[in-house]
């Protein structure tokens, strides 16, 4: 019998966990006490924000359904490691979807990881070589969770950074949020030596180092993270302007494109534009055009027109189209 009553309600919330209705004997004799026992830890697990929901029967049951808010979950070694390996690999490599959300629920996970589930999380990911589109810049999780722990906590962050010409120097910031192009990782921060707002590539970021200083968020001199790295870029490498119409809804394409590049206007209950000035390869746009799911039209520049064009006739070689029809 289990009377450590915090440890049962643990054991009884981890199986309820588990997507199926519990019948209050079966959970009975899984912990080892009474029907009655069960049925107060029950409303204990209600008090602390479980929607826990019971069914009227001889032997009534127990479901664990969705509420209003997520309370804590409960994982055992095999669900901890998965889920650790999956956050690991899309934040080492910026898939596109992995954002700071993911990375912070990576420091929080991997904070409370027992070492031998460290041990395991390393080895899976070393023996795993994922696919991706990028240019082979990966980054240590570890560097991404360091700073997004110091990203919440409001905490100053210190590290090597290498600049584009291979320059090193040492950096004191007080960093603003993780903004991932699908590319690649960036840092939007406050440089405190040079006392002005910098962007940093996380693959030439080494060594981060939380100082434990605290600090006050100074106010971004854009609307939004993304907004001020797109401005960054835009400045540090040639940029061209870029129109595009869409055949979808406005908010249809804005849910795929990366916030970085802004929302596109609508045109039509059917159609939208998006105007944005980007420094990303051409080829590379096109690319990316093409991966959002929806029928496009580009307006400008010519040079995109003709990546477009050059990707959509090498696409259909490759399906064995001797004869091509012209690309959106």
């Amino acid at each position: 019998m289990t009377t450590d009553t915090p440890a049962r309600l643990l054991t009884l919330l981890s199986l309820l966990q588990t997507p199926r209705e519990w019948p209050g004997g079966e959970l009975a004799d899984r912990l080892g006490v009474s029907r009655r026992t069960v049925r107060r830890d029950i409303d204990r697990l209600r008090e602390l924000g479980y929607p826990v929901q019971a069914t009227l029967g001889t032997d009534g049951g127990y479901r664990l359904v969705a509420g209003k808010a997520m309370p804590p979950l409960v994982l055992d070694d095999e669900e901890a490691v998965a889920i650790a390996v999956g956050l690991r690999a899309g934040a080492g490599h910026a898939l596109e979807g992995v954002d700071e959300a993911s990375v912070r629920a990576l420091a929080k996970l991997e904070q409370v990881l027992p070492g031998r589930l460290r041990h395991r999380v390393s080895t899976l990911q070393a023996a795993t070589t994922p696919l991706t589109s990028g240019d082979g810049a990966t980054i240590a999780p570890e560097t991404l969770t360091v700073m997004a722990s110091t990203v919440a906590g409001r905490e100053r962050l210190r590290f090597a950074y290498r600049a584009a010409d291979g320059t090193g120097s040492r950096r004191l910031t007080e960093p603003y949020r993780l903004v991932s192009t699908g590319r690649r990782w960036y840092l939007v921060a406050y440089d405190l030596d040079r006392a002005d707002w910098r962007t940093f590539r996380v693959d030439r970021v080494s060594d981060p180092f939380a100082t434990g200083a605290r600090f006050t968020p100074r106010e971004l001199p854009t609307g939004s993270a993304a907004e001020f790295l797109r401005r960054s870029m835009r400045r540090a490498h040639e940029s061209y302007d870029m129109t595009v119409t869409f055949a979808a809804p406005a908010e249809s394409v804005a849910s795929r494109l990366p916030a970085w590049l802004g929302p596109p206007e609508p045109l039509t209950d059917t159609s939208c534009r998006l105007r944005v000035t980007v420094s990303d390869a051409k080829e590379w746009m096109a690319v990316r055009l093409g991966m959002l799911g929806y029928d496009f039209t580009v307006q400008e520049p010519p040079e995109l027109v003709e990546a477009v064009r050059e990707l959509g006739a090498r696409l259909s070689r490759a399906a064995g189209d001797a004869t091509p029809s012209a690309p959106s």
